[in-house]
């Protein structure tokens, strides 16, 4: 049910508007301000040489400010543009009724639900033939008379525990 998120929700689609929005309106405030500066400069006869050219020097960076607004205006734009020709997929949602005693879920692997019946069938089926669990014994308890009887050479010896210490 994971869909995309409405580009009008889009926290980052909306920081993009405001910093183009922004780096517009401050390169146009540079612009305009250097090029003012320019004119006073230019139109006053005891103007130095650094006067002059340093506001021509904040109109290119105000330029450049200006253009990476407009840049991203552009992105806007364009991201709003594929947004709409996009067609997202429609998203079925399920109500859950929770007044009702119905299960409804289909069941895992086709196993039939779980009732007392089929407790007493898996009771009364053969018992599983498990492995014993090893179990630590003494060294001082004398060793099953079975297991000695049945003990072949071609069985790997029994661990008694009487080589811990080599260990």
């Amino acid at each position: 049910m994971q869909t995309r998120p409405r580009l009008v929700t889009s926290i980052p689609f909306w920081v993009l508007v405001v910093a183009s929005v922004a780096a517009i309106a401050g390169g146009l405030a540079i612009v305009l301000n250097g090029i003012d500066a320019m004119e006073q400069v230019l139109n006053d006869p005891n103007a130095t040489v650094v006067q002059v050219y340093v506001g021509q020097s904040w109109v290119v960076v105000g330029a450049a400010v200006l253009g990476a607004g407009a840049i991203g205006i552009a992105l806007v734009l364009a991201l709003a543009a594929a947004t709409a020709l996009v067609r997202r997929p429609d998203v079925a949602v399920e109500t859950i009724d929770w007044n009702s005693d119905d299960e409804t879920a289909p069941e895992a692997f086709g196993a039939a639900p779980y009732t007392a019946t089929s407790t007493t069938a898996a009771t009364s089926a053969a018992p599983l033939a498990v492995e014993d669990a090893d179990v630590e014994v003494p060294s001082t308890a004398p060793a099953p008379p079975q297991a000695a009887a049945a003990a072949s050479h071609d069985e790997p010896r029994l661990d008694t525990g009487d080589d811990v210490t080599r260990r």
